[in-house]
């Protein structure tokens, strides 16, 4: 018997799909935007922020009541004040940091400052040295362009922010938390956690300017009536995710934001408080 090949397979058409999956996907999401967190976490750390801030307050004057000092004396003393929001502020943070500090660790497994987004400069045609005096100096430029823009558009009015610096020692301390613990929380919160979830799904100029915007916004109760410096600051927080964007890395923003907040503070304690500050109290 003569073998006969079947040649069914070579005439049919193929039953397979005419375009076959691909084998790697089409845009794979980089590698500083791969968080483990998505909106359910983000939204959940929003509750526990709003509810962290309303318990707080209550703590904190109850414990400055027990201290002697009492609410009317917050209310009309602007050195009581001053203590209330720096302790306040400084809980707040502590607490915020903890929690995400938490998160990462007991839920994820996996190590807190770098699954965050701190991660070490790249050394590429510019030493890390250099880079670092490089945002030094962009701090210093943005405080500039703010300071110009405040004076030329800015509003005359008194702002809430300037009663925080009525005392020597609360501008001292105010000083302390703007440079050395402010930058640290803000940046791991609002460029390394909220950031990558909104770039991821939104793409990475929506994700600079909303967090930036969310910035602004956040310290707009500090600044209220003054529109063109709530405005600026504004601008701040996206130049601010931009330099992240563009080095995927916190430690870009945080060196920016940490120079920027020292230059601010500066120059408003030279012009506006330097005998209050410098000269001995009578």
């Amino acid at each position: 018997m003569d073998y006969e090949p079947n040649t069914r397979a070579s005439v049919e058409p193929d039953s397979r799909p005419a375009f076959p999956e691909p084998s790697v996907p089409i845009s794979a999401i980089p590698p500083d935007l791969d968080v483990p967190w998505s909106w359910s976490e983000l939204l959940i750390f929003v509750v526990i922020a709003i509810a962290a801030t309303f318990l707080v307050s209550i703590v904190v004057v109850l414990l400055f009541s027990a201290l002697g000092v009492h609410l009317s004396d917050l209310r009309h003393f602007a050195s009581e004040q001053s203590l209330y929001a720096i302790v306040s502020q400084a809980i707040i943070f502590f607490a915020l940091l903890s929690y995400l500090a938490a998160q990462m660790r007991l839920r994820f497994g996996m190590p807190f400052w770098r699954t965050i987004g701190w991660r070490a400069l790249t050394v590429k045609s510019v030493p890390v040295g250099l880079q670092v005096f490089g945002y030094i100096g962009g701090g210093l430029l943005l405080t500039v362009i703010v300071q110009l823009v405040s004076i030329r558009f800015g509003s005359k009015a008194k702002l809430p922010v300037e009663q925080l610096f009525q005392g020597r020692l609360s501008a001292i301390l105010i000083l302390l938390m703007a440079v050395l613990i402010a930058p640290v929380v803000e940046e791991t919160i609002f460029r390394g956690y909220i950031y990558p979830v909104i770039a991821r799904r939104f793409g990475l100029a929506a994700g600079v300017i909303a967090t930036g915007t969310l910035f602004g916004l956040m310290h707009a109760p500090q600044l209220w009536g003054g529109w063109v410096q709530i405005a600026s600051l504004i601008f701040v927080g996206i130049v601010l995710t931009y330099a992240r964007a563009a080095k995927k890395t916190v430690v870009a923003s945080y060196l920016l934001h940490m120079s920027y907040n020292f230059f601010i503070s500066l120059f408003f304690l030279i012009g506006s408080h330097w005998l209050r500050v410098l000269t001995p109290s009578p």
